[in-house]
C-alpha cells in the first residue's frame, strides 16, 4: 500500500516507517520541518511537506493514499485541550478524504483514563465527554459507517526505547532537579507499557488487517506498579526512591503528577487474539538497565 503517516519523524513514527517499508508498503510521511523531511528521506520515505493544523496539506496526503497512519500530537502539556482540538480536526479531515472508500485509517490514542483503578480492556468505549482527545477516537470509530476501515491504536502511558522523551524520560528530568526519584502515596498505582518496536508492528497489522471499527490496545505489560519504575530511576541515578503525598505532587511533579497517580493498568488480550500480535521486545524496567535513559540529555534528540 501507498500509506500516508503523520508524525511519520516523531518517536514511535520513525519506528512505524521501517516496519511498513520492511514489509514492502510505500510510505509518504508528513513533515513540518526541514529536519524532519531530511529524516524521512534517509529511511527511504516521500516527504509530503505540512502539518497538524494545515487542513489541505492534511486533506492531500489521504486523499493519494492506500490508507492512513495518524501519529502526530502537540505535545504541549501546558495547552493540552487546544492541541486535542487540533487532532480531532486532522482526524476529522482525514477521515473526510478516505468516506466511502474502504481504506483503513489507524490513529494513535491512549489507555490513560480509559479505566481508572480496573483493568482496561478493548471493550472500553472511547468516553465522549472526556475531552477532545477522546472525541477523536470516537470520530474515528464512527467512520466505520462511513466507508472507512478505521481503528483506534490505543497505547499505555510508557511507550519505551531508546529515544523516548516521554513520561518516563520526563519523570527521570523531574528525579535528577528534586534530588529524589518519587512516586505518588505508596506508589501502587500501576502503568501499563510497551517497547515502541512492538507498538510499530501493531500499527502496521491494524493498517493491513484490523476490522473497521476496532479498538486495538498496544500493551506489552499489563501492569507495573509506578514505585517499581520510581526504584529503578533511582537505582541508575543513585538517588533515593521516596513517597510524595497526593497533596503534595502538583508542586513536586509539575503537569506530570497527573499522569504518575493514574492507575492505568490494562490488556491486550483481544487485540493479541485479533492480529496475532505478540511483542518480542524488552520490558519497561529491563530498558531501563540498557542505560540509555540516563546518558546526558544534551546528547539526545529526536525530530518532531
Amino acid at each position: 500500500m501507498r500509506v500516508f503517516v503523520t508524525g511519520a519523524s516523531g518517536f514511535i513514527g520513525s519506528a512505524v516507517v521501517p516496519e511498513l517499508i520492511g514489509a514492502g508498503h510505500q510510505v509518504v510521511g508528513l513533515a513540518r520541518s526541514d529536519a524532519a523531511a531530511d529524516a524521512l528521506t534517509h529511511a527511504g520515505a516521500e516527504v509530503h511537506r505540512g502539518e497538524l493544523t494545515d487542513l489541505d496539506s492534511l486533506r492531500a496526503g489521504a486523499a493519494t493514499a492506500d490508507g492512513v497512519i495518524h501519529l502526530a500530537f502537540i505535545h504541549d502539556f501546558s495547552q493540552f485541550r487546544e492541541a486535542a482540538r487540533t487532532d480531532l480536526c486532522a482526524v476529522e479531515t482525514l477521515g473526510a478524504a478516505l468516506e466511502g472508500s474502504g481504506r483503513p485509517l489507524v490513529i494513535a490514542s491512549g489507555t490513560l483514563g480509559i479505566s481508572e483503578g480496573r483493568l482496561a480492556t478493548e471493550r472500553d468505549a472511547p468516553d465522549p465527554t472526556a475531552g477532545p482527545r477522546a472525541a477523536a477516537a470516537q470520530t474515528t470509530l464512527a467512520l466505520a459507517a462511513q466507508g472507512v476501515r478505521s481503528s483506534v491504536l490505543r497505547l499505555p502511558p510508557s511507550v519505551h526505547g531508546e529515544g523516548d522523551h516521554g513520561l518516563v524520560a520526563s519523570l527521570i528530568a523531574t528525579a535528577r532537579e528534586k534530588g529524589v526519584s518519587g512516586y505518588i502515596g505508596g506508589g501502587s498505582n500501576q502503568w501499563s507499557a510497551a517497547h515502541r518496536n512492538d507498538v510499530a508492528r501493531l500499527f502496521r497489522l491494524a493498517l493491513e488487517g484490523a476490522p473497521a471499527g476496532s479498538v486495538l490496545h498496544g500493551v506489552a505489560e499489563q501492569g507495573i506498579p509506578v514505585r517499581t519504575i520510581a526504584e529503578a530511576i533511582g537505582r541508575h541515578l543513585d538517588l533515593p526512591a521516596l513517597p510524595v503525598s497526593p497533596e503534595y505532587a502538583e508542586r513536586h511533579f509539575g503537569w506530570l503528577g497527573a499522569f504518575l497517580g493514574a492507575d492505568a493498568a490494562a490488556s491486550s488480550a483481544l487485540t493479541r487474539e485479533l492480529l496475532g500480535w505478540q511483542p518480542t521486545h524488552h520490558g519497561l524496567i529491563e530498558d531501563l538497565e540498557q542505560g540509555h535513559y540516563f546518558r546526558d540529555a544534551t546528547s539526545r534528540s529526536t525530530v518532531a
